[in-house]
């Protein structure tokens, strides 16, 4: 005969299973639909609308990344592969653009789960600061300055310029990062391990998958 308790604990399990999944569905969908690129962020806001206050029950980030290509694949379409696949030919010739910067292509580009909500995000790397507003600035390309905080460790962030401008309506998203950032990538903040990064020849070869990256190195 199977213990009371361990068919309640089972139970209770299973509702919990039962409710992370439907917050991390409703996670994907208001990640997709309002362009939220904070996880943490959506899946609060996806609790507080299914009225699940237990914070136990929230997903991990990487079960909201499981969910929004789920999310994608039935409801994106051939609008959102095509507008990916625009995305990565907007990647290439940015990263030609900025070979002098060492680029790496980072972020929903490269691993595929950018829509029409998404950036081209690259890594640039440089030990002078004003290098690339120079740059910019002797191309004739507007841009709007931002700061963004950078994880290298579980205790250690740093903050680092940010440059966003527009190529043909595709919206481009720089990091300036030191040349050490080469040897050593910042933190993802889905899995919190390095970031996938993507160079030029990387990149290419994006164009002709239909979604995901290639095998990549951290």
């Amino acid at each position: 005969m199977t213990d009371p308790r361990q068919r309640n604990r089972r139970a209770a399990d299973d509702r919990h299973g039962d409710q992370r999944q439907r917050i991390a569905a409703e996670a994907a969908r208001l990640i997709s639909e309002l362009g939220l690129r904070d996880y943490h962020q959506a899946k609060l806001r996806a609790a507080q609308r299914l009225g699940i206050q237990d914070e136990r029950h929230l997903p991990r980030n990487s079960e909201i990344e499981t969910a929004l290509r789920e999310y994608q694949r039935l409801f994106g379409g051939e609008e959102r592969l095509a507008y990916l696949a625009r995305l990565r030919e907007t990647a290439v010739e940015a990263l030609r653009f900025f070979q002098a910067f060492e680029p790496r292509l980072v972020g929903a580009v490269l691993d595929g789960t950018a829509d029409l909500h998404s950036a081209v995000s690259l890594h640039l790397h440089s030990d002078d600061r004003d290098s690339l507003p120079q740059f910019l600035a002797e191309h004739g390309i507007p841009y709007d300055q931002i700061e963004r905080q950078l994880r290298w460790s579980a205790s250690e962030t740093e903050r680092f310029d940010a440059y966003r401008f527009s190529a043909d309506d595709v919206p481009v998203d720089l990091t300036l990062l030191p040349r050490d950032a080469l040897r050593q990538a910042p933190l993802d903040r889905i899995d919190g391990k390095p970031m996938r990064r993507a160079n030029l020849a990387a990149a290419q070869l994006l164009l002709q998958q239909p979604e995901g990256p290639p095998q990549l190195a951290r």
